[in-house]
């Protein structure tokens, strides 16, 4: 390998890979792609390289192989663990897919459909509702999100319930190496035993591994009918017996069960602009639900209509609002979708991305917000999320008036806080959020010895030079 080359050198070679007006440089232009969702990292590039095809990425990925060039792929910048962004040295290249942009294909009779790396999240589900099926992967930010960046973070989402992480939504790959080589797996198969599951050590490799350029993403009949109704309950505990009975009413049928606090509510009513409470008066928890059925509407507001009659005689549900339209349902989503988002206008939050058996997120819930209420009078915890599958985001707002910087300098004492308790719960510190840049530090707490070394040995066989996206996960 030759000595890393000058940024005017790298800018002329990606310059004639490219085109020069796909290769940015001045901070006006750099800047979007520089800064993460959370403003916690702040990157300079050497470049921002935008390549409208797998062999401009191979021949990126060949120069940069062949002259120590550090890599950092980007899909839709909307990552929350800093793995997308580069560091601050002045010497990473953001390699962009947002020129691959192609639905290749849609195959009605197979429910496949093919995609280039930056085909936004709501394109893809759009493309699948054309040929009359269903994309079930759906996030807040999917107006935005790409899916090279969905599948390279094994992106979680509302439907995991149903329908599992994003790398069960995957059939195939087409990848570029970090020497060049683009590796052409864009099978549609849904058995292939022939050795070793190569995508699947892609998905969730945060682009450490090589660059997805392509994916074959299965797609599922369209649900003829859904139901949902948003439901207030007690506590967790009564939310946790409530979602047993869906499971057992339901059960296949039950593709979304969230769990959100009354904090969440008044955050989203207070900064969301168009919203307006679902239900009449306060409660301390609330559970969003969803029904789908492969029949009709009646079967999917049936089945939610006799469910909600035993929870209400059971007294599991205090107060609750089925959606009368498709209208209505959306606005319960979005309250749900925006949570995250509107935490921002209360100053500094302190943020988790964990899992714990779904049996153990009561006493989880418990334990953290007493132990972080007491390490820091007056914080505000603001846990949601994925009740059904056991992600909870368990968000911390800054006390009411206290300085947002001296709060988030406590993040790591918060986190070891939180984490502490998931470890004793045998959960995990990154149910679908990923390591990057902000968790890296904390994966040798969780990870064995022969884990780790295993990665690195992984790492060592596909990228030997360390060119992608170098100081992330590892």
């Amino acid at each position: 390998m030759n000595d890393t080359p000058t940024q005017q050198a790298v800018v002329s070679a990606l310059s004639a890979i490219v085109g020069e007006t796909h290769v940015l440089t001045r901070p006006e232009e750099t800047r979007p792609y520089c800064v993460e969702w959370r403003d916690l990292y702040f990157g300079v590039p050497a470049a921002v390289v935008r390549p409208a095809s797998p062999d401009e990425v191979a021949g990126i990925l060949r120069f940069a192989n062949e002259t120590g060039v550090p890599i950092v792929p980007q899909g839709g910048n909307t990552g929350l663990v800093g793995a997308q962004v580069p560091d601050e040295s002045g010497r990473e290249v953001v390699l962009t897919l947002e020129r691959l942009k192609a639905i290749r294909d849609v195959d009605r009779e197979g429910a496949t459909l093919v995609a280039e790396a930056g085909v936004v999240l709501e394109e893809i589900q759009k493309a699948a509702s054309e040929a009359g099926l269903f994309f079930p992967l759906s996030l807040g930010a999917q107006g935005s999100c790409r899916i090279g960046g969905n599948i390279a973070t094994n992106a979680g989402g509302t439907g995991v319930l149903a329908y599992g992480n994003t790398r069960d939504l995957v059939l195939g790959l087409e990848v570029v190496m970090a020497d060049g080589t683009i590796w052409n797996g864009l099978r549609r198969l849904r058995k292939d035993n022939t050795g070793y599951d190569l995508k699947q050590l892609f998905i969730g490799s945060e682009g450490t591994l090589g660059v997805i350029t392509a994916a074959s993403l299965r797609l599922f009949p369209a649900p003829k009918g859904r139901a949902v109704a948003f439901l207030a309950v007690e506590d967790p505990e009564t939310a946790l017996t409530l979602f047993r009975r869906f499971s057992q009413t339901a059960g296949s049928a039950l593709t979304g069960f969230e769990l959100m606090p009354r904090l969440g509510i008044d955050f989203v009513l207070r900064h969301q602009e168009g919203t307006r409470d679902p239900l009449e008066a306060p409660y301390p928890w609330y559970c969003l639900v969803e029904i789908s059925s492969g029949r009709s509407e009646a079967e999917a507001s049936e089945l939610m209509e006799t469910t909600l009659e035993a929870a209400f005689e059971a007294e599991e549900v205090l107060d609750g609002a089925p959606a009368a339209s498709l209208a209505q349902a959306a606005e319960f989503w979005h309250i749900r979708h925006t949570m995250s988002e509107v935490q921002k206008k209360e100053g500094g939050s302190i943020k988790h991305d964990v899992s714990v058996p779904v049996a153990k997120i009561p006493e989880f819930l418990k334990r953290a917000s007493a132990a972080v209420i007491e390490a820091v009078p007056g914080a505000r915890p603001l846990p949601f999320g994925h009740l059904g599958d056991g992600n909870i985001h368990y968000n911390v707002s800054q006390p009411v008036g206290a300085d947002r910087e001296e709060f988030l300098a406590r993040w790591d004492e918060v986190n070891t806080i939180v984490h502490g308790i998931v470890g004793e719960l045998s959960g995990s510190i990154s149910a679908e959020h990923g390591i990057g840049r902000l968790k890296r530090k904390l994966l040798a707490e969780v990870k064995s010895g022969i884990e780790l070394d295993l990665m690195r040995r992984i790492k060592t066989a596909f990228d030997p030079n360390g060119i992608l996206n170098p100081g992330r996960m590892l």
